[in-house]
């Protein structure tokens, strides 16, 4: 294979990285109300898919190897975007722990510097309780981590915050 195709396919799969990278962190910006960074990614996004989509149409007619990594770079970007999208982990969330050792477990949680709400309730098989706690998504790992060391067979639900208020908020 040429040297200058090999350049074409790399700089293919790199900015279809690229771009579908910002594609996912502008999809979440948007999900997450985040308007200005979703225009900015959006920009660049689309800017280099057009670049690149124009430079893949007039060569793939003369190599198809050029559609091929452009799908590389495609999967790729996906891949990537997610995992970056995972370690940046925008917004806020809520999980919800039913446990029958409700107490034992929200001291804990509040030892760690969770805001830990508990309410008292009854399950099919008697008294449990459910803890409410609303932290930074990069933090929920360890908050389940950790209820699940307390009591490995609590159940746990996970919810994103889209808008959370406080009441010193409306003042």
């Amino acid at each position: 294979m040429p040297v200058d195709v090999i350049i074409n396919c790399l700089l293919i799969v790199v900015a279809r990285i690229a771009d579908v990278s910002l594609g996912t962190l502008r999809t979440v910006a948007v999900i997450y109300g985040k308007r200005y960074a979703a225009w900015v990614l959006g920009f660049f996004e689309v800017l280099i898919w057009i670049l690149v989509v124009s430079h893949v149409i007039q060569l793939a007619s003369q190599k198809p190897v050029y559609a091929i990594f452009y799908a590389i770079g495609f999967a790729t970007g996906n891949f990537i975007g997610i995992t970056i999208e995972k370690s940046i982990a925008f917004g806020e969330q809520a999980v919800r722990i039913f446990t029958r050792l409700g107490p034992t477990m929200s001291d804990a949680l509040r030892d760690e510097d969770f805001g830990v709400t508990e309410f008292d309730g009854r399950g099919r098989d008697g008294p449990v309780a459910m803890l409410f706690i609303q932290a930074k998504r990069k933090k929920m790992p360890i908050i389940v981590r950790r209820a699940r060391q307390i009591d490995p067979s609590c159940y746990y639900i996970i919810d994103d915050v889209r808008v959370a208020r406080t009441a010193t908020a409306n003042k």
